[in-house]
């Protein structure tokens, strides 16, 4: 059975979870079937990847009308294919087009919704209902739909109520356990100058409104002092986000909490030791399926404080492997109410549970090493890889 996956990125060029899930994906499925990689950007080396690049004359375009252009590249390129599984709004169209052009089936990975990130608005300009429009009608006409979270496979029905619950099947997302596992090493932390023995608070994330950071750099200023957060986010949604961001962290400076941003270069090796030493590793997403970055964090025996929205309760066990905050959102914002101007109720509830694990070190050794039996025990990439494998069987 030959399976044409679509994405926007792909190792190594890759910004975010989707990125990483498509990935890790392929490299396990390649033992079940016969799989090829539709991906945006430059050439590749490897064979089984086919790169589609922007056509001429839309280098400056809107990033949705880029992404139609791709798709229709796309969708011919997979031409011959048994099934064809996009992820993303990025290549879902490419999906609906080849299982109109070609008769194949089309699986979709539901990663995210548009119509749950408003603030995408923002980002895309009047390219988002573009994007909203793609995502759409993909999903309605799927003939299955993989959501990575139940929280996510309820969310499908409530944006689209056409979509029949029968054709959802959940997958959580996976963790190369062998990869993102403890490292009692400091060695690349000490190129960073990260070493020693202040109490670390770790977050990683893309600088976008979805994942909460500028709650979390404003619950840092109630942090135990002495606390070091370190922030690694080498992406953002717009370059006006990232100076937001920049502005932020440089607000913090001076005060009882060190604030580090890791902007650029940190190797895997750097990631994996920060893990492995942070005190607790901190999730403030406003919206989040399912994050790698919080398994990626138990996988390496760390506690986790999560927002208790999406599929992060399906991962973060609250009192057992971490905390859970809960996030009451705004109406058509997305993000959290805030009822206190000097400071948002998501701050301080960051902030408390974020010092209850900083305060003690014990109770936050626990429950790491029960987060790491829990990804052990119920996500693995060779899991996720056969089920969807089960998946593709059911529709051809």
């Amino acid at each position: 059975m030959r399976v044409d996956l679509l994405t926007r990125e792909y190792p190594p060029h890759v910004y975010g979870g989707a990125g990483v899930h498509v990935g890790a994906l392929a490299q396990h499925l390649r033992d079940l079937v016969d799989v090829r990689v539709h991906r945006f950007g430059p050439p590749d080396a490897d064979p089984s990847v086919m790169a589609h690049g922007v056509p001429g004359g839309l280098e400056a375009a809107n990033p949705s009308l880029q992404a139609l252009a791709v798709n229709a590249s796309m969708s011919q390129a997979v031409a011959g294919t048994s099934v064809v599984h996009s992820h993303t709004w990025y290549t879902n169209f490419a999906g609906w087009l080849a299982q109109q052009l070609h008769g194949v089936p089309h699986v979709v990975t539901a990663h995210s919704l548009e119509p749950l990130r408003p603030w995408k608005a923002e980002q895309l300009d009047g390219g988002y209902e573009i994007s909203c429009f793609m995502e759409r009608e993909a999903l309605t006409r799927a003939d299955r739909i993989i959501a990575v979270s139940h929280a996510t496979a309820g969310d499908i029905t409530r944006a689209y109520p056409g979509v029949d619950p029968a054709r959802i099947s959940v997958v959580h997302n996976g963790v190369d356990a062998g990869t993102y596992a403890p490292d009692p090493g400091t060695d690349a932390l000490q190129e960073h100058g990260l070493d020693g023995d202040r109490p670390t608070v770790v977050c990683v994330a893309r600088i976008s409104r979805q994942k909460g950071l500028l709650h979390l750099l404003d619950a840092a200023r109630h942090f135990v002092p002495g606390t070091r957060l370190v922030v690694v986010a080498q992406f953002a949604d717009s370059d006006a986000q990232r100076a937001e961001f920049a502005r932020a962290v440089a607000a913090l400076d001076g005060g009882e909490v060190e604030a580090r941003w890791i902007s650029g270069a940190f190797s895997k090796r750097a990631l994996v030791q920060l893990l492995s030493h942070a005190r607790v590793f901190v999730c403030p997403s406003l919206y989040e399926p399912l994050g790698i970055v919080n398994l990626e964090a138990m996988a390496c025996g760390t506690a986790v404080v999560a927002t208790a929205t999406g599929g992060n309760p399906e991962a973060v066990v609250d009192g057992e492997t971490g905390y859970l905050v809960p996030m009451q959102p705004a109406t058509g914002t997305g993000g959290p109410v805030d009822d206190d101007e000097s400071s948002s109720v998501l701050a301080k509830e960051l902030a408390v549970r974020v010092n209850a694990l900083v305060a003690d070190p014990v109770t936050a050794e626990n429950m790491g090493m029960a987060g790491r039996r829990r990804v052990l025990s119920h996500f693995s990439w060779e899991r996720a890889a056969r089920q969807v494998a089960e998946i593709y069987r059911s529709v051809v």
